[in-house]
């Protein structure tokens, strides 16, 4: 296959200044599908604060002790994204959006990791902050079934991940599931069967079909 670069593939992908977030469970690969468009679509590329997370290891070693200043450092590390992706004179491409923290934070809660107080201090800020967000124009959801995600985190062997079970990864899959039967009718969801990985060409025709029709449908 021919590979294709970012200057073959602008002509195709004319939608400008666009907002793209890359979504779904640990261990699907959204890293690497994200470096892989913002080289193919020439965009700026948004990470998650993995290596500078000061929090993350003591996350891992005692949640319910940080469970709640992991959380608020992550939304305030991805507001600040946010606020980069909007002023950007270029099209964005972020792994994972601000909107899906909630999910972990509701998850945290639910296992009587996060205290019920501190949860809902958590959701008011988030909602407070959301009055100032624009919306992902999509949202690429990566679908792969917990088992596969965590032979995948296995793989890139994260010290800090290593407690992470497949239970958790199917509770995280579910939340997952509600959290987008609740944003697609407000933010479009491209749907991906992620188990196989597949060709990030074919993702960008896919990406810029899904947003010239949804240009088609506003207009």
């Amino acid at each position: 296959m021919e590979k294709m670069t970012s200057q073959t593939y602008s002509k195709t992908f004319e939608l400008p200044n666009m907002m793209i977030g890359v979504s779904g469970i640990i261990g699907v690969g959204k890293s690497t599908l994200v470096k892989q468009l913002g080289t193919i679509i020439d965009c700026d590329t948004f990470f998650e604060p993995v290596k500078r997370n000061l929090y993350l290891e003591k996350f891992y070693q005692d949640i319910k002790k940080y469970s709640f200043p992991m959380q608020v450092y992550l939304l305030n590390h991805r507001f600040l994204q946010h606020q980069q992706m909007v002023w950007s004179r270029k099209s964005c491409i972020q792994d994972r959006t601000i909107y899906e923290d909630v999910i972990f934070a509701k998850m945290l809660k639910e296992d009587g990791l996060m205290d019920p107080l501190d949860f809902q201090t958590y959701v008011d800020l988030f909602q407070n902050m959301s009055n100032f967000l624009h919306r992902p124009d999509i949202i690429i959801y990566l679908d792969v079934e917990p088992e596969i995600a965590i032979e995948r985190i296995k793989q890139r062997g994260r010290e800090c991940e290593n407690g992470i079970t497949l239970e958790y990864l199917i509770k995280l899959k579910a939340g997952y599931e509600d959290w987008l039967s609740d944003i697609q009718d407000r933010i479009p969801v491209l749907r991906l069967d992620w188990n196989t990985y597949q060709d990030p060409n074919k993702v960008c025709k896919m990406v810029n079909e899904a947003l010239e029709k949804r240009k088609g449908l506003v207009v």
